[in-house]
């Protein structure tokens, strides 16, 4: 697999190449149809003002002029009417001048040949050291007819002024080029650091800081990278507790079915005994499918995708519903219940409130003992609708009201023992409630009582 500095690296060089034949192309181009007539007739003039001088001036050394015109610049091709041939300057590297072109000049007729050469495509006309790439005048030198074909020496062309330029551009493209690999490896390096710390995290290593300190986008990726990496440690953390508090919570009822059932096959055991053992069986069942139950909702509040069946109900009709089923435990316990429920027509999932009316409901009496108080309202305000269960049962300690929310803890196990409970109770109302982007609050006083506040807005 290439690397990402390869690829910068390829796609670099091949963009400068690319850029080059390109403007190479584009330059080309321009000189074909745009400049290529204008060079023609400016080095045409040039060439007939030579031969009107060689024609006009008396005592004129024609091999001397033309030589001196050569060091100066020019490549010149001198036919005579005898088809006689001189070459001044450097030689053409290709002699390809038609003899109709050479004929054509000693009969009279200049030579266009610069303005009429065929348009190349990767050679430029300009720099076509061809003799076909010239212009010809006629003159009488001595009463004998020649024909002189001119074009610029581009070698003797390129002074001081050119080769600086083109230096110039040869180290622009390198300090360019390297200038690109530098900034390629500053922009990859934290790249490659990101995919360490992603490897990290495949492994379960959740404790890495990502040391990337940037403004740019790189940085805000890096930082939501290490937000992501803190929040799957966390997650990790509790995923962890999360089994070790189930693997508690069933193993302690199943090993006390299992003791008890072992106790139930001595034969020999009073009934009064093995009817009393076979209760605590019948408990520790319950309480083992009650936690089924409510670790199966939290699992299907935990999957939610879709949103949340909505339709209006009477939210006090299920309220009321809720505290009848309860009726036999507060008769049993000699509890006293108040209620303020107004008519409430409330717009939410019917099914998962009513699980938290429920648990608020049983925590109440639960944790209230026997001639206590329950208090509940219900009121329906303009904008959210409000319910308080208000007990006067054991209460909480300040450091406990913080984490109540949180899967599996119970509060003071000690004080608990005696009424049960798995600890997902209010993880389960905490999580509907802000479902339906309510808010609960908890207030609380250890052997006075509890007051748990829930709002939900409108929908």
């Amino acid at each position: 697999m290439r690397s990402l500095y390869g690829k910068f690296l390829s796609f670099t060089i091949g963009i400068m190449m690319t850029s080059v034949l390109i403007a190479f192309l584009a330059v080309n181009t321009y000189y074909h149809h745009q400049l290529k007539g204008e060079n023609d007739a400016k080095n045409m003039e040039i060439a007939e003002s030579i031969a009107s001088y060689i024609g006009t001036t008396e005592g004129v050394h024609l091999d001397n002029y033309l030589e001196t015109l050569s060091a100066a610049g020019y490549k010149l091709f001198l036919v005579n009417e005898e088809q006689e041939v001189k070459r001044f300057g450097a030689p053409f590297r290709d002699e390809n001048l038609p003899q109709s072109a050479i004929n054509q000049v000693l009969g009279g007729k200049p030579f266009h040949g610069m303005r009429d050469l065929k348009t190349e495509t990767f050679v430029t006309g300009f720099f076509s050291d061809e003799l076909a790439n010239t212009v010809g005048v006629p003159f009488t030198y001595e009463g004998i007819a020649y024909a002189l074909f001119l074009r610029p020496d581009i070698k003797l062309l390129f002074t001081e002024v050119h080769t600086l330029l083109g230096g110039m551009v040869i180290v622009m493209a390198i300090v360019s080029l390297l200038s690109m690999l530098i900034v390629a490896k500053k922009l990859i390096e934290p790249i490659t650091k990101l995919t360490e710390a992603t490897q990290m995290v495949g492994e379960e290593q959740f404790s890495g800081v990502v040391e990337i300190h940037r403004r740019d986008e790189i940085g805000q990726l890096a930082q939501s990278f290490q937000r992501m990496t803190e929040r799957l440690g966390e997650n990790d953390r509790i995923r962890k507790e999360f089994i070790s508090d189930v693997s508690h919570d069933f193993q302690t009822p199943l090993l006390n079915i299992k003791g008890y059932s072992e106790l139930l096959l001595n034969q020999e055991l009073p009934v009064g005994e093995r009817v009393s053992y076979a209760k605590v069986i019948q408990s520790e069942t319950e309480r083992l499918s009650s936690l089924t139950k409510q670790l199966l909702l939290l699992t299907s509040l935990d999957q939610l995708t879709s949103p949340l069946k909505l339709k209006p109900f009477r939210l006090d009709n299920q309220f009321k519903e809720v505290i009848r089923k309860s009726r036999w435990l507060l008769q049993e316990k000699g509890i006293s219940l108040s209620m303020d429920i107004d008519q409430v027509e409330y717009r939410g999932d019917p099914a998962f409130l009513e699980k938290v009316w429920e648990n608020l409901l049983s925590n109440a009496l639960k944790y209230t003992g026997d001639g206590g108080a329950v208090d509940i309202e219900l009121t329906d305000g303009q904008d959210a609708v409000r319910v308080s269960v208000h007990d006067t049962g054991i209460g909480m300690k300040e450091e406990d009201i913080e984490r109540i929310f949180d899967r599996f803890f119970r509060a003071d196990h000690s004080r608990t023992k005696e009424v049960g409970g798995t600890g997902l109770g209010l993880s389960i109302v905490h999580q509907v409630v802000k479902l339906h982007g309510g808010s609960i609050d908890v207030i609380s006083e250890e052997g006075i009582g509890t007051t748990i506040i829930v709002e939900l807005p409108k929908l």
